[in-house]
C-alpha cells in the first residue's frame, strides 16, 4: 500500500518547521473551553472545520441570502457560497504566507453563522429585544458555535473578524477579515450586474483601470495585494492603490447595490417580518420547537428570556421558511413580503 500513515504528532512536527514565524501552530486537541482527547491524525483546526462542515447552521446558510432575499435566480449568492468564496480566499493567501490554513478555512467557513435570514437586515430587527443588541459575529461564536467546543483561535477570529470589533488575535484571523471583503465586494457587484441593478461599465474609472470589472480578476489582483503587504512588511494588510481601490469598491457598493431605493423598501419589509415573528413567539413562547418538546424549560411570556429564545429561533431560519411563515402565521399577504432581485 506504500507509506505508513502519519500521524498528527507528525504533521504537526512538520507544519512547525514550514510555517511563519507568527503563524498559528495547531497542538493536540487545541484550547477548548471544554477539554477533549487530540484525535490520532487530524489537527485540531481541521477538527473544527469538520464540526462547522457538519453543522445544521452552516447547511442553513445555503438558504439564507447574501445581498437578494430568497432569490428566485439559484446562481446569485447565499451565505453558505460566500463563506465557501471566503474560505478559497483566505487559503489562497495563508497558503503563500506560510500560515495555518485549516485554521484560516475554519473560521472562514464559520464567520457567519450568526447571521439571521434577510442578512444584515436582522440584526437591526432583533437589536431591540437583546441586551447589548444583536451582533452577528459575536452571536455566532459565543451562541451558535458553543456547542461546536471550538478552538478558542477559530472562535476568535468568528468573534473578532468585523473591522468594526477588536483586532483578532492572530494572523489567520486577520487573513480571513480581508478574503471577507475581497470575496463580497468582488462577488455582490457580479450578483448585482447578473441582476441587471448595475452594468460593468458602470463601475467607476477609479476602480475600474485598477483591478478590471470581471470577479475573477478583481479577486486575484486582491489577493496579490494582500500578499505583497506580507512581503513587504511581514505584516497582514494590502498594499496601494489597492487598499484604497477596496475602500472606493465598498463605498460605490453600498450606494448603487446595498442602500439603493428598492433595498431599503425591501429592508423595511423584512425587518417588520422578522420583529412580527419574534413578538409572535415573544408573546407565546410555548409555541418554540424547543419549548414544546420540553427540551427548554417555558419561560414567562413577554419576558427577558422568552425574548432570547425567540430571537435565537427566528435568527436560525432560512429566508423562504421566514417568510412562509410569515404569511401562516402573521398573515402577511405573498405580495406584501420582502423579495429579492
Amino acid at each position: 500500500m506504500g507509506s505508513p500513515l502519519v500521524s498528527r504528532e507528525e504533521r504537526e512536527a512538520a507544519l512547525d518547521a514550514w510555517l511563519a514565524p507568527g503563524a498559528t501552530r495547531p497542538v493536540g486537541a487545541g484550547r477548548r473551553a471544554r477539554p477533549e482527547e487530540p484525535d490520532p491524525y487530524r489537527l485540531c483546526f481541521e477538527r473544527d472545520v469538520d464540526r462547522v462542515k457538519h453543522s445544521r447552521p452552516f447547511r442553513r446558510l445555503a438558504g439564507k441570502c447574501q445581498v437578494f432575499i430568497a432569490p428566485e435566480d439559484d446562481h446569485l449568492r447565499t451565505r453558505m457560497t460566500h463563506a465557501i468564496e471566503v474560505a478559497q480566499v483566505a487559503m489562497s493567501i495563508a497558503r503563500a504566507a506560510r500560515l495555518c490554513e485549516p485554521l484560516a478555512e475554519a473560521i472562514a467557513l464559520a464567520h457567519d453563522v450568526g447571521h439571521g435570514p434577510a442578512g444584515h437586515t436582522a440584526e437591526d430587527a432583533f437589536s431591540p429585544y437583546l441586551e447589548g443588541g444583536y451582533d452577528h459575529a459575536l452571536w455566532g461564536a459565543d451562541v451558535i458555535l458553543a456547542p461546536a467546543n471550538l478552538c478558542a483561535e477559530t472562535l476568535d477570529g468568528v468573534r473578532n473578524g468585523p473591522w468594526r470589533r477588536p483586532p483578532p488575535a492572530t494572523p489567520e484571523a486577520e487573513v480571513v477579515s480581508w478574503a471577507d471583503r475581497i470575496a463580497y465586494l468582488c462577488h455582490d457587484f457580479d450578483d448585482a450586474c447578473r441582476a441587471a441593478i448595475v452594468r460593468p461599465d458602470d463601475l467607476p474609472a477609479e476602480i475600474r483601470d485598477v483591478v478590471g470589472v470581471e470577479q475573477r480578476t478583481q479577486v486575484r489582483r486582491f489577493i496579490d495585494a494582500v500578499l505583497q503587504a506580507i512581503d513587504r512588511t511581514g505584516r497582514v494588510g494590502m498594499v496601494e492603490p489597492y487598499a484604497s481601490t477596496l475602500l472606493a469598491f465598498r463605498e460605490w457598493n453600498y450606494q448603487r447595490i446595498y442602500l439603493r431605493p428598492a433595498a431599503r423598501r425591501q429592508h423595511d419589509r423584512a425587518i417588520a417580518l422578522l420583529r412580527g415573528l419574534v413578538e409572535y413567539y415573544v408573546d407565546a413562547p410555548g409555541r418554540l420547537p424547543d419549548v414544546a418538546i420540553g427540551r427548554v424549560e417555558r419561560p414567562d411570556s413577554g419576558s427577558k428570556e422568552a425574548a432570547e429564545l425567540a430571537v435565537a429561533y427566528v435568527g436560525g431560519m432560512t429566508d423562504r421558511f421566514a417568510l412562509s411563515l410569515g404569511v401562516e402565521l402573521l398573515g402577511w399577504r405573498p405580495e406584501d413580503l420582502p423579495r429579492g432581485a
